[in-house]
């Protein structure tokens, strides 16, 4: 996996701290972007799949804090790869970066366990924004209890 340079010269908290990031989309190319796009916000980028089957062992291997999740790739979409991270992992927040947004409705979405659907034409800052409002809140709020 590539490493990412920083930008600038932003401090970055210690990595112990930094929140884990799993990047999941068939383009190598959108996975690198994205991943340095991450980095350079302060997340660590942990891992990445290009595949909805290679995402399920790299999520249950590297036990990311988010993933960010393309819908349209080979061997499993990304609909029925959030369907079973969201039951093998519920506590982890699932981003769907698409450019079918519209494909997917949002009840669809939230049944299959994704927290949050962008289009991938509205910028990349908006996702940064997206995945610090759910860690943000995934870390404030308590545990439920089963």
């Amino acid at each position: 996996m590539p490493q990412y340079e920083q930008q600038d010269a932003t401090p970055l908290p210690p990595r112990a701290l930094r929140s884990r990031i799993l990047v999941i989309d068939d383009g190598d190319s959108v996975r690198n972007i994205i991943g340095i796009f991450l980095e350079h916000a302060g997340f660590e980028v942990c891992g990445e799949a290009a595949d909805g089957v290679e995402a399920i062992g790299q999520a249950k291997k590297l036990k990311p804090d988010l993933i960010v999740l393309d819908l349209v790739m080979p061997r499993m979409n990304g609909a029925e790869a959030a369907s079973v991270l969201s039951q093998t992992m519920p506590d982890v927040p699932i981003v769907l970066l698409t450019l079918y947004q519209n494909v997917l409705g949002s009840a669809l979405a939230a049944a299959v366990g994704i927290r949050a659907v962008l289009d991938k034409t509205e910028g990349l800052d908006k996702l940064v924004a997206c995945v610090r409002s759910l860690l943000d809140r995934s870390t404030s709020e308590p545990s439920p209890r089963h």
